[in-house]
Protein backbone atom coordinates (compact mmCIF):
# COMPACT_ATOMS: atom_id res chain seq x y z
CA UNK A 1 0.00 0.00 0.00
CA UNK A 2 1.27 3.48 -0.60
CA UNK A 3 0.46 5.02 2.48
CA UNK A 4 1.91 8.74 0.86
CA UNK A 5 -0.55 8.66 -1.55
CA UNK A 6 -3.53 7.37 0.23
CA UNK A 7 -2.89 9.81 2.66
CA UNK A 8 -2.70 12.44 -0.03
CA UNK A 9 -5.91 12.06 -1.89
CA UNK A 10 -7.65 11.70 1.71
CA UNK A 11 -6.80 15.14 2.78
CA UNK A 12 -6.97 16.32 -0.83
CA UNK A 13 -10.65 15.44 0.01
CA UNK A 14 -10.96 16.91 3.16
CA UNK A 15 -9.55 20.16 2.16
CA UNK A 16 -11.82 20.53 -0.85
CA UNK A 17 -15.13 20.05 1.44
CA UNK A 18 -13.84 21.67 3.81
CA UNK A 19 -12.88 24.87 1.66
CA UNK A 20 -15.86 24.42 -0.48
CA UNK A 21 -18.41 24.32 2.48
CA UNK A 22 -16.19 27.31 4.09
CA UNK A 23 -16.22 29.56 1.49
CA UNK A 24 -20.18 29.15 0.71
CA UNK A 25 -21.30 32.69 0.98
CA UNK A 26 -22.30 33.62 4.88
CA UNK A 27 -22.15 29.41 5.51
CA UNK A 28 -20.52 28.16 8.13
CA UNK A 29 -17.61 26.11 8.33
CA UNK A 30 -18.14 22.38 8.24
CA UNK A 31 -17.21 20.69 11.57
CA UNK A 32 -14.69 18.08 10.74
CA UNK A 33 -13.90 16.32 13.98
CA UNK A 34 -12.60 17.02 17.45
CA UNK A 35 -8.78 18.37 16.89
CA UNK A 36 -6.33 15.58 18.35
CA UNK A 37 -4.70 16.60 21.67
CA UNK A 38 -1.20 17.35 22.45
CA UNK A 39 1.44 18.22 24.16
CA UNK A 40 4.86 19.53 23.60
CA UNK A 41 7.43 22.19 24.24
CA UNK A 42 7.24 25.70 22.84
CA UNK A 43 10.76 27.64 21.86
CA UNK A 44 11.04 29.03 25.57
CA UNK A 45 11.26 25.31 26.81
CA UNK A 46 7.81 25.21 28.50
CA UNK A 47 5.48 22.88 27.90
CA UNK A 48 1.99 23.90 26.18
CA UNK A 49 -1.06 21.03 26.28
CA UNK A 50 -3.63 22.32 23.48
CA UNK A 51 -6.78 22.47 25.83
CA UNK A 52 -4.89 25.40 27.44
CA UNK A 53 -6.15 27.23 24.17
CA UNK A 54 -9.60 26.55 24.16
CA UNK A 55 -11.19 29.50 24.02
CA UNK A 56 -9.66 31.08 20.68
CA UNK A 57 -9.07 29.79 17.33
CA UNK A 58 -5.94 28.21 15.92
CA UNK A 59 -4.29 28.29 12.32
CA UNK A 60 -1.84 24.85 13.63
CA UNK A 61 1.02 24.29 10.73
CA UNK A 62 4.11 21.86 10.39
CA UNK A 63 7.42 22.87 9.63
CA UNK A 64 11.19 22.67 9.91
CA UNK A 65 13.62 25.62 11.10
CA UNK A 66 16.06 24.41 8.50
CA UNK A 67 13.74 24.04 5.64
CA UNK A 68 15.05 26.25 2.82
CA UNK A 69 11.78 26.26 0.11
CA UNK A 70 8.08 25.88 1.35
CA UNK A 71 8.57 26.16 5.22
CA UNK A 72 9.65 29.94 4.86
CA UNK A 73 6.82 30.53 2.29
CA UNK A 74 4.34 29.19 5.04
CA UNK A 75 5.99 31.08 7.91
CA UNK A 76 6.06 34.34 6.04
CA UNK A 77 1.89 34.00 4.84
CA UNK A 78 0.88 33.47 8.15
CA UNK A 79 3.24 36.08 9.37
CA UNK A 80 1.62 38.03 6.69
CA UNK A 81 -2.27 36.84 8.44
CA UNK A 82 -0.71 37.69 12.03
CA UNK A 83 -0.52 41.27 11.38
CA UNK A 84 -4.26 41.38 9.42
CA UNK A 85 -5.87 39.78 12.52
CA UNK A 86 -4.70 43.21 14.72
CA UNK A 87 -5.62 42.87 18.47
CA UNK A 88 -7.57 39.80 17.74
CA UNK A 89 -4.61 38.24 17.20
CA UNK A 90 -2.82 36.25 20.66
CA UNK A 91 -6.22 37.38 22.19
CA UNK A 92 -8.69 35.51 20.65
CA UNK A 93 -6.25 33.45 17.80
CA UNK A 94 -3.41 31.80 18.29
CA UNK A 95 -0.97 30.04 15.78
CA UNK A 96 0.86 26.43 16.46
CA UNK A 97 4.08 25.46 13.86
CA UNK A 98 4.89 22.07 14.90
CA UNK A 99 8.40 21.12 13.51
CA UNK A 100 8.73 17.81 11.79
CA UNK A 101 12.28 17.47 12.31
CA UNK A 102 12.65 17.43 16.67
CA UNK A 103 16.25 16.34 16.21
CA UNK A 104 17.40 19.17 15.17
CA UNK A 105 14.80 21.56 16.46
CA UNK A 106 15.43 22.50 19.92
CA UNK A 107 13.42 25.29 21.65
CA UNK A 108 16.25 27.83 21.06
CA UNK A 109 16.95 26.86 17.66
CA UNK A 110 12.44 27.05 17.24
CA UNK A 111 12.99 30.65 19.07
CA UNK A 112 15.98 31.96 16.48
CA UNK A 113 12.98 30.75 13.48
CA UNK A 114 10.83 32.25 15.27
CA UNK A 115 12.51 35.78 15.70
CA UNK A 116 13.79 35.49 12.24
CA UNK A 117 10.17 35.35 10.84
CA UNK A 118 9.07 38.34 12.94
CA UNK A 119 6.15 35.99 15.04
CA UNK A 120 4.44 37.84 17.61
CA UNK A 121 4.63 35.05 20.98
CA UNK A 122 1.98 37.13 22.49
CA UNK A 123 -0.04 34.94 19.74
CA UNK A 124 2.16 31.98 18.08
CA UNK A 125 3.84 29.11 19.51
CA UNK A 126 6.86 26.95 17.67
CA UNK A 127 6.78 23.55 19.08
CA UNK A 128 8.87 20.62 19.86
CA UNK A 129 9.22 17.53 21.30
CA UNK A 130 10.40 14.04 21.15
CA UNK A 131 10.60 11.91 17.96
CA UNK A 132 7.60 9.96 19.37
CA UNK A 133 5.50 12.83 20.50
CA UNK A 134 6.16 14.64 16.81
CA UNK A 135 5.44 11.41 15.16
CA UNK A 136 2.46 10.67 16.92
CA UNK A 137 0.80 14.21 16.52
CA UNK A 138 2.08 14.70 12.48
CA UNK A 139 -0.09 11.30 12.63
CA UNK A 140 -3.08 12.17 14.11
CA UNK A 141 -3.34 15.73 11.96
CA UNK A 142 -2.89 13.15 8.69
CA UNK A 143 0.82 14.69 8.05
CA UNK A 144 3.48 12.21 6.49
CA UNK A 145 6.87 13.16 6.65
CA UNK A 146 10.18 11.48 5.74
CA UNK A 147 13.97 12.88 6.21
CA UNK A 148 16.14 12.31 3.37
CA UNK A 149 19.70 11.27 2.81
CA UNK A 150 20.88 15.19 2.29
CA UNK A 151 19.05 15.67 6.07
CA UNK A 152 15.95 17.98 4.69
CA UNK A 153 12.27 16.28 5.64
CA UNK A 154 9.98 15.79 3.58
CA UNK A 155 6.17 16.34 4.48
CA UNK A 156 3.35 17.14 3.65
CA UNK A 157 1.90 20.53 3.98
CA UNK A 158 -1.36 20.76 6.15
CA UNK A 159 -2.79 23.59 7.98
CA UNK A 160 -5.67 23.82 10.00
CA UNK A 161 -8.25 25.66 11.90
CA UNK A 162 -9.95 24.79 14.51
CA UNK A 163 -12.69 26.59 16.72
CA UNK A 164 -12.88 28.11 20.07
CA UNK A 165 -14.56 24.72 21.49
CA UNK A 166 -11.61 22.46 20.14
CA UNK A 167 -13.07 21.14 16.55
CA UNK A 168 -10.96 20.98 13.34
CA UNK A 169 -13.31 23.14 10.86
CA UNK A 170 -11.02 23.29 7.91
CA UNK A 171 -7.66 22.34 6.29
CA UNK A 172 -5.88 24.02 3.95
CA UNK A 173 -3.30 22.27 1.47
CA UNK A 174 0.02 23.30 0.07
CA UNK A 175 1.06 26.59 1.05
CA UNK A 176 -0.67 28.53 -2.08
CA UNK A 177 -4.04 28.89 -0.23
CA UNK A 178 -5.72 32.55 -0.08
CA UNK A 179 -4.59 34.57 2.50
CA UNK A 180 -7.90 36.38 2.53
CA UNK A 181 -10.24 33.05 2.46
CA UNK A 182 -8.02 32.14 5.64
CA UNK A 183 -8.38 35.47 7.21
CA UNK A 184 -12.20 35.22 6.33
CA UNK A 185 -12.55 31.96 7.67
CA UNK A 186 -10.69 33.00 10.72
CA UNK A 187 -13.65 36.08 11.01
CA UNK A 188 -16.23 33.70 10.28
CA UNK A 189 -14.94 31.12 13.78
CA UNK A 190 -15.05 34.78 15.56
CA UNK A 191 -18.28 35.60 14.84
CA UNK A 192 -19.49 32.68 15.38
CA UNK A 193 -18.55 32.45 19.05
CA UNK A 194 -19.99 35.85 18.99
CA UNK A 195 -23.04 34.59 18.20
CA UNK A 196 -23.60 31.97 21.05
Amino acid sequence: MNRPTNILAVLAIVFFFGVALGAAGGESLPKIKPAPEFTLTKQDGKRLDLKELRGKVLAITFIFASCTDTCPLLTAKMAGIQDRLGPAFGAQVFFLSITVDPEHDTSAVLKRYAEAHRANMAGWAFLTGSPAEIREVARRYGIYYKKNARGDVDHTFLTSLVDQSGILRVQYMGVRFNPDEMLRDFQALLREEKAR
